[in-house]
């Protein structure tokens, strides 16, 4: 890892926020939908999944799309089955960004996520911590949904950085996506993989000097 990072751009859900990509699979199946794992993974997704992560689906139609395959399910059902990926943030990951804002370091979030998401996991946010606290960590957030890009796509991160005026050579983004960190790393930027079981507690300080 080069020693000329000024900048970090952390990804949300899996490095910040706790989730199961397997839950929400379980969920749909207990539904009477054993195919969900076919549409929506980790890797890889159903096209009208990366429509709602940027903004150019409502989430009335995604709602509708999801409830086709379980028309027995109350709607109410099936938007409790999508947010069952969502666990809890994890304060002690936020409190590790803080301290890498506090050591000089601009620091950034970058997440694909939807606004259904949002709703839910802004509300468990301030069911466990200062929202403040959470949003001070950052000098700013960015949504995919808002944004109207998303990872893995290389524009994306050049986007992020022109808005920001970022070097990307001087800029680390930490994923524990493999294709999104992929995709930055072709963008320009240093790049890391938080694999799993890791956490960003126990590795920020061999990337940065803090």
């Amino acid at each position: 890892m080069s020693n000329t990072i000024r900048n970090v751009i952390f990804d949300f859900g899996g490095v910040l926020f706790e989730i199961d990509y397997d839950l929400p699979a379980q969920a749909f199946e207990q539904l009477g939908f054993p195919g969900f794992r076919d549409l929506y993974t980790q890797a890889s997704q159903n096209p009208i999944f990366d429509l709602l992560e940027t903004g150019k689906v409502s989430n009335e139609e995604f709602m509708a799309f999801l409830h086709a395959f379980v028309p027995n399910a109350t709607r109410e059902q099936v938007a409790h089955a999508w947010n069952v990926i969502l666990l809890h943030i994890m304060p002690e990951e936020v409190a590790v960004v803080k301290r890498v804002k506090d050591a000089g370091f601009r620091t950034f979030l970058l997440s694909n996520t939807n606004a259904i998401h949002v709703e839910a996991f802004e509300q468990m946010i301030a069911d466990r911590m200062d929202v403040n606290a959470f949003k001070a960590a950052f000098e700013v957030i960015y949504y995919s949904n808002a944004l109207g890009l998303k990872k893995p796509h290389p524009e994306t991160f050049l986007h992020v950085c022109a808005l920001n005026n970022l070097k990307p050579e001087e800029t680390l983004f930490i994923d524990d996506s493999l294709q999104h960190v992929q995709g930055a790393v072709e963008a320009g930027l240093q790049g890391y993989y938080l694999k799993p079981g890791e956490r960003i507690s126990q590795v920020m300080h061999q990337l940065i000097a803090l």
